[in-house]
């Protein structure tokens, strides 16, 4: 899938968020600049948030609370070992009710064994392309919602 620019990554971002009915774990791949936030950005301005979205680098971890879904942004580049994450609480946000969007997944290896669906977003000569891989039926059932 080809995304021209950011206005269209925050629109992916929102079909992406509609198309998710419960919780689980996205992981975002992507060098720096590919756009990662900006579809993290796009699905939580859906929701009403139009102000801080930003990429959780120090505090790795940003939790939005709704009343449908909950959504955590996680950014794991400056994760030094992939165990600080059992130190964050992550596992409370392993539910249904919480959507979690994890940029640099591959800083958690060994730890992440429930991604439901993987988008990697590299660079393109017309803006961005992105590929999703379902590692689940969960992520499968997305990418079945997103394509219809």
């Amino acid at each position: 899938m080809l995304v021209r620019n950011d206005k269209e990554m925050r629109e992916f971002g929102a079909r992406l968020l509609s198309a998710c009915r419960d919780g689980g774990i996205i992981a975002l791949h992507g060098n720096l600049g590919t756009g990662k936030t900006t579809l993290v950005r796009g699905a939580l301005e859906s929701l009403g948030v139009t102000s801080g979205v930003r990429s959780p680098t120090y505090t790795l971890i940003e939790f939005y609370p709704f009343e449908s879904l909950n959504i955590a942004h996680f950014d794991l580049y400056r994760l030094a070992e992939p165990e600080e994450l059992e130190y964050l609480g992550f596992r409370d946000y392993l539910n249904n009710q919480t959507l979690c969007l994890i940029e640099w997944p591959e800083q958690a290896a060994g730890i992440l064994d429930d991604v439901g669906l993987e988008i990697y977003l590299d660079y393109d000569p017309e803006g961005r392309r992105l590929e999703l891989i379902a590692s689940s039926d969960w992520g499968q059932q997305i990418i079945d919602r997103l394509s219809g």
